[in-house]
């Protein structure tokens, strides 16, 4: 969907990040929202207490079938590419049975969006989670370094073969079918949106 503060001329992309489940119960949408160092997200948009948005939307095409026949499904995640995959995953866990994996990949340790809930989802077998860190990490990170290959997403891979959504930057989307393809996954089983592409860095006219 695009944001902005009330009457500001130019929105800018966002994904809704809880599935419609979560709206009906709760009563509000969650975005993911990237801010600096200030904690401010940019001219467009004021994140006080309060403060007014002008919300369009929403839109796009990277979507997750209200009721789709499959069982198993892998979540591959680059940065804040976390987000629309994070509403697929909690409305897939809407009904038993679904086997689900999540792979995420961030920069850095401090960067990894929600990680208390996957962590959480993880322990209760819910989920099966992996991660990677492709940057600089915490002395006390234990987990896996460095950029990720086949024997990182491997062991998410089960027969059947699931369907798989990849969401993240350029390079990480265009990547991660070919990694999949290694492992079996055939092209009409990937479905994919680019985060941090041209389209989201620049600033959309309302």
């Amino acid at each position: 969907m695009l944001v902005a503060s009330h009457g500001y001329e130019r929105r800018r992309p966002y994904s809704i990040a809880v599935a419609p489940e979560d709206v009906e119960r709760d009563g509000w949408l969650e975005l993911l929202v990237g801010v600096d160092a200030s904690g401010v997200a940019g001219p467009h948009l004021s994140l006080e207490c309060g403060a007014l948005v002008d919300v369009e939307g929403p839109l796009g095409r990277f979507t997750f079938s209200a009721g789709p026949g499959e069982r198993r499904f892998v979540f591959i995640a680059g940065g804040t590419g976390i987000a629309p995959l994070r509403a697929m995953l909690r409305h897939a866990l809407s009904e038993p049975g679904r086997r689900i994996g999540l792979f995420y990949s961030a920069r850095t340790s401090g960067e990894f969006a929600f990680e208390p809930e996957w962590r959480s989802l993880a322990r209760a077998g819910r989920i099966e989670f992996r991660q990677t860190v492709t940057r600089e990490a915490d002395e006390d990170w234990t987990g896996a370094r460095g950029r990720f290959g086949p024997g990182d997403l491997a062991p998410l891979i089960h027969d059947p073969k699931p369907v798989c959504f990849i969401c993240g930057p350029r390079s990480f989307v265009e990547e991660m079918p070919r990694v999949l393809g290694e492992l079996g996954v055939g092209a009409d089983r990937i479905r994919v949106e680019e985060w941090g592409s041209e389209s989201e860095k620049s600033e959309v006219r309302s």
